[in-house]
């Protein structure tokens, strides 16, 4: 099979299109025929090695996975003896290292889900990573409810398109921050308002919200509280990378380090694999309430690319990889 392989950090140009073997499956494990990857900022720290932190678990020196990529969706091609949830031909998506790849071997009971009808293989690969991680903060960290004053600062981007979806399908009232260029596309995904940061600083508009969504990170804690309601929480999910030994955690550490000290509950979050959140955005997405948005596609040659056009922070969305 063709496969994006690396052997050292550095830029884009480190990734290579080889030939690989197909995995092997064992008995609870499916082999899945990728059609389509999405590309995550997950996959650009791991690639350039920073910040260092990813590099206790991936290698001090050099990688120790080579494989690259987390989001898939493709079809079932074939199934260890003890698989009982999926069979050939089924269509699915889901989570899997090594995605950047014509296969992927995924165990049974973790992050695979069949392929709600309505999604292309497209869609259905830009959901993992970014789709459970909004899930998790909106709905297990903030834990919006119908009425609440939901604000999503970084709504544009792969978490924060399904974030302002997954709070207005549970009834939150949704206001969006991102750039000029963006307004009409939040607008169009169910944010209630939309300010351009561009133009209005979202902590000085005087509105109080009871729930922030901080995905685009860069603000003072003082800052971010000034537009929180007494009771409210904030959550912090990502943010700009802050120099090369943590990175973004830096920002969203100063969260939970204050939180003992104020009135509202401030927490920095941390995506975990869970397969029922598949679940419960399958549900989300059969039913309409949630889309995933695609900026733009790239073939698997072109993952340098697509990590490229990741980088420059410019990206809409998800970028997806056609297989």
């Amino acid at each position: 099979m063709k496969a994006i392989r690396y052997t050292r950090y550095g830029s884009p140009d480190v990734l290579e299109l080889q030939d690989a073997d197909i995995p092997e499956i064992g008995d609870n494990e499916v082999l899945v025929r990728v059609q389509a990857a999405s590309v995550n900022p997950y996959d650009m720290h791991f690639m350039r090695g920073t910040p260092y932190v990813v590099r206790v678990g991936g290698g001090l020196r050099r990688p120790r996975v080579t494989a690259l990529g987390q989001d898939m969706a493709g079809q079932v091609e074939a199934v260890g003896k003890a698989v009982t949830a999926f069979k050939p031909g089924d269509e699915v998506y889901g989570q899997s290292t090594g995605s950047f790849a014509e296969y992927v071997s995924v165990p049974q009971d973790k992050m695979i889900r069949i392929k709600p009808a309505n999604l292309t293989f497209e869609q259905a690969a830009a959901v993992a990573v970014a789709g459970t991680t909004a899930l998790q903060a909106v709905l297990d960290k903030a834990r919006v409810k119908d009425g609440d004053r939901v604000l999503v600062n970084g709504a544009s981007g792969g978490v924060g398109t399904f974030a302002v979806q997954i709070a207005k399908a549970l009834g939150g009232v949704v206001t969006g921050v991102c750039s000029t260029r963006n307004v009409e596309m939040a607008g169009s995904i169910g944010a209630d308002h939309v300010i351009d940061y561009t133009k209005d600083d979202f902590t000085r508009t005087g509105e109080r919200y009871d729930v922030l969504i901080d995905v685009a990170g860069g603000r003072k804690v003082a800052e971010l509280r000034r537009i929180l309601a007494p009771k409210a929480v904030a959550v912090g999910v990502g943010g700009p990378d802050n120099g090369n030994w943590i990175g973004p955690l830096s920002g969203m550490a100063k969260l939970p380090l204050r939180s003992p000290f104020v009135s509202q509950r401030l927490i920095a979050m941390f995506t975990g694999q869970r397969p029922n959140d598949l679940a419960i955005l399958s549900e989300l997405m059969e039913s309409g309430k949630v889309t995933p948005v695609i900026d733009r596609a790239y073939s698997l040659g072109d993952v340098p690319e697509a990590m490229r056009y990741l980088e420059t922070g410019h990206a809409r969305a998800k970028i997806v990889i056609t297989i």
